[in-house]
């Protein structure tokens, strides 16, 4: 039967802190269409605000706060009426919130930065990985293994860097809002290779079966000998759900897939993007494990490890 675990605080924040990443991607986007409805270029709208296209790329990509006169003049400038001038001011003023991980500066890359706020805002999260346990998922021991595979990263940097993914880890067990539903599918050499040492290794798959059982967590093993997989071109991906507004005619944060790299991150969000991706779903789940068998499997890989 799945357990049900639910915190508050954890920490040292609250898990249910306001932060600006949807009201940034929302306004951003509601200025984009504004701006190409009316049929104007970036470069007219940095005339306007008398700043870089670069800028106003960062503002409709949800990437930057907003200054609510930087909104007016563009709302002028898109010939917005009052009411939508409003709104959207209002939106700019929801962007100056800052989330918790601000405070570990540079520790998380700004392109990461975004995905932490839409992490926290989505309903749903589903994330395939052949390679590592998912970092919602992993130990303070396994995390501070593959961080000090980075050479150029120095250790109060890495620990830092484990501290801020540990504290996400919160986001699973909160109590409000509704901790989000958290659908994994690993193959199983994510289970095999060890990260750490043995003793880590097993503390790590342990803790993978604990974290299955709770309500709101899935996870499911893909056999080495299932295939072919469309995942094998995709590679390790995430898909965030979002919660739907009361109000249909407000604004709705898209479905968004996220895919990470060396050297930075994607975001998809165009519906062709997202049913790709979808796609690539359906098929890792057609051919992985139930929940019941993968659970089976991860528990006789610990049992395994013990035996040693």
């Amino acid at each position: 039967m799945k357990r049900v675990l639910l915190s508050r605080w954890k920490w040292g924040y609250m898990v249910d802190d306001i932060d600006s990443t949807l009201p940034r991607r929302q306004l951003g986007r509601l200025l984009r269409e504004l701006r190409e409805h009316n049929k104007m270029s970036q470069d007219d709208a940095a005339r306007a605000l008398g700043c870089s296209r670069q800028k106003i790329w960062r503002i409709e990509t949800g990437q930057t706060p907003v200054n609510p006169n930087d909104v007016k003049v563009l709302c002028n400038l898109y010939k917005a009426g009052q009411r939508i001038t409003q709104a959207l001011t209002g939106l700019a003023e929801a962007t100056q919130q800052s989330g918790w991980w601000h405070a570990f500066g540079d520790t998380i890359p700004s392109w990461f930065s975004l995905y932490v706020g839409l992490e926290g805002a989505a309903s749903r999260l589903r994330q395939y990985d052949g390679e590592l346990i998912p970092g919602l998922l992993q130990t303070r021991r396994y995390a501070a293994a593959i961080f000090a595979n980075r050479p150029d990263m120095p250790e109060d940097e890495q620990e830092r860097a484990v501290t801020v993914r540990l504290q996400r880890q919160g986001l699973l067990t909160r109590q409000f809002p509704a901790p989000p539903q958290l659908d994994v599918i690993l193959s199983e050499a994510v289970l095999l290779r060890r990260i750490g040492d043995r003793h880590a290794m097993q503390e790590q798959v342990r803790h993978l079966a604990r974290m299955a059982e709770l309500y709101n967590i899935t996870v499911r093993i893909l056999p080495l000998d299932a295939g072919p997989l469309l995942a094998s071109e995709a590679g390790a991906f995430r898909i965030l759900d979002f919660p739907t507004t009361g109000n249909s005619k407000g604004p709705h944060e898209p479905t968004t897939v996220y895919a990470e790299y060396p050297t930075g991150s994607l975001y998809l969000s165009k519906p062709k993007e997202v049913a790709a991706y979808e796609r690539v779903w359906s098929n890792l789940a057609d051919q992985a494990l139930d929940e019941a068998e993968s659970l089976r499997m991860i528990n006789r890989i610990a049992g395994a490890g013990e035996s040693r």
